[in-house]
């Protein structure tokens, strides 16, 4: 939480404004944060200076693992953050390889469980990663990337949160991530819950202890119709302790995660937070 505060401090503080071509709107924006999560000792972290949807984020990341293409998809697992890049934005309303209403393209976890090779097949990129985890082979490239330049016209949006590289010291699991771009007042804790579930999680299914998390973003940036209600708001709230996070120890494999797993496998304990606050999202 209180790296959280401290990067939208600093935007406001020392931020330069930037005009998005995609959205139209200015954002202020810093270059280069870095973020560490304790998966170890449970240090879940979630914003308690507003009501926080972690189940939505942990149904999004479900989705991702499971190769997801359609918003139909993510909203039957209880996570609607696909709805408007699916089928409000316009580029992609407009791209010939769009297959329908919710259709997504190849993004996000299509390109983690079947990137396209040269040859026509596909590279399951994690069920590589949970083989040499689980064997006890790290090859200093168990590396699932979502960033391939060569389809970004089949999806509605390139990733923001790009690639995860999992590092094995001993008996202990570490994560780092990179992040490109990231609207710091809505995105953030998504990625924030993500990055320490997915740690969490593999760590569980090869039979590791978790680490630490290591997120890095590039750009970050509180866009103009957002930055009143963070400034005025939001970091001028005292925040809570940070919950607790449990996760169904059942949970064993990479298929008990592709079948069966909900988000009622997750459970908080103890989570105190402020009022819920309504930021602005841009398409």
């Amino acid at each position: 939480m209180k790296q959280y505060l401290a990067l939208c401090e600093r935007i406001i503080e020392q931020g330069h404004w930037v005009e998005n071509k995609r959205t139209g709107q200015r954002c202020l924006t810093v270059i280069n944060a870095d973020l560490e999560y304790d998966v170890e000792n449970n240090q879940f972290p979630l914003i308690t200076t507003r009501k926080s949807y972690y189940k939505a984020a942990i149904a999004e990341l479900l989705g991702y693992l499971r190769g997801y293409n359609s918003a139909e998809q993510f909203r039957a697992i209880g996570c609607n953050t696909w709805n408007a890049n699916a089928n409000e934005n316009q580029a992609w309303l407009n791209n010939p390889h769009r297959k329908g209403e919710d259709d997504m393209g190849r993004v996000y976890g299509v390109q983690g469980r079947s990137w396209q090779k040269p040859d026509g097949s596909t590279l399951d990129q994690l069920q590589k990663v949970i083989d040499d985890l689980s064997g006890g082979v790290d090859d200093r490239g168990e590396i699932i990337t979502f960033y391939n330049p060569g389809e970004f016209e089949l999806g509605c949006l390139r990733p923001c949160m790009h690639t995860h590289n999992f590092s094995l010291l001993g008996d202990t699991l570490y994560l780092t991530s990179y992040q490109r771009s990231c609207d710091v007042p809505l995105g953030l804790n998504f990625n924030q819950i993500q990055v320490f579930v997915l740690l969490a999680l593999v760590a569980q299914i090869t039979g590791y202890k978790a680490g630490k998390a290591y997120h890095k973003i590039v750009n970050a940036h509180i866009y103009e119709n957002q930055l009143e209600l963070m400034r005025d708001v939001q970091i001028k709230r005292t925040p809570f302790a940070s919950p607790q996070l449990h996760i169904n120890p059942e949970i064993k494999t990479l298929n008990d995660i592709e079948t069966w797993v909900t988000t009622d496998d997750f459970k908080l304990e103890g989570y105190q937070h402020h009022d819920a606050i309504k930021y602005p999202f841009a398409v």
